[in-house]
């Protein structure tokens, strides 16, 4: 694996100035996202949270929750590398409105998806997933925002529930 700094347990930045990933380098990142109490890494292809492109190789497993979210002045594109996701975009009241069912390249689904700034949406894991998503730095935790009508990421008691719901209303969208 390339040379890295450790932000956090989460976060690694490279010590070098030119990026190269393999597949020995994801298995090594998912073996660091299992030591994490949240279970995911990123690995940042730009230097710092200040630059004006972020680049990363984000690693999440089956089943993490992503509260849904918006961010302001700031599209995001996200390659699926491996793994199985639903995208789902929501309306400002949290109704779904569009589900994009996505897999690797080889499985013939929508692997890679570009959203507009201002659009709430979230992923549903359905397997390990490994992705490559792109935005515009720098990074400020007041860009993205968090809707009342779901819940956070530290309401455990609720998750459960509100991703029961949500997957029924993704099923829907498929009949």
């Amino acid at each position: 694996m390339i040379e890295i700094i450790k932000e956090s347990d989460e976060v690694l930045y490279p010590k070098e100035s030119i990026v190269t990933v393999s597949k020995l380098d994801l298995d090594e990142l998912k073996q660091m996202a299992k030591l994490n109490p949240r279970r995911r890494i990123r690995l940042c292809a730009h230097n710092n949270h200040k630059d004006l492109l972020h680049e990363m190789i984000i690693y999440h497993p089956k089943g993490t929750y992503v509260p849904p979210h918006k961010h302001i002045n700031k599209d995001e594109s996200f390659h699926l590398i491996c793994g199985e996701i639903d995208c789902v975009i929501f309306d400002d009241k949290g109704v779904v409105e569009k589900n994009i069912p996505m897999a690797n390249f080889s499985s013939a689904k929508i692997f890679y998806y570009r959203i507009p700034s201002g659009i709430y949406h979230t992923q549903i894991f359905k397997q390990d997933t490994f992705f490559h998503e792109v935005t515009k730095g720098p990074y400020n935790r007041e860009n993205t925002v968090f809707p009342n009508w779901a819940p956070a990421e530290s309401e455990h008691d609720l998750i459960n529930e509100y991703m029961k719901k949500l997957n029924l209303q993704v099923q829907a969208l498929l009949k």
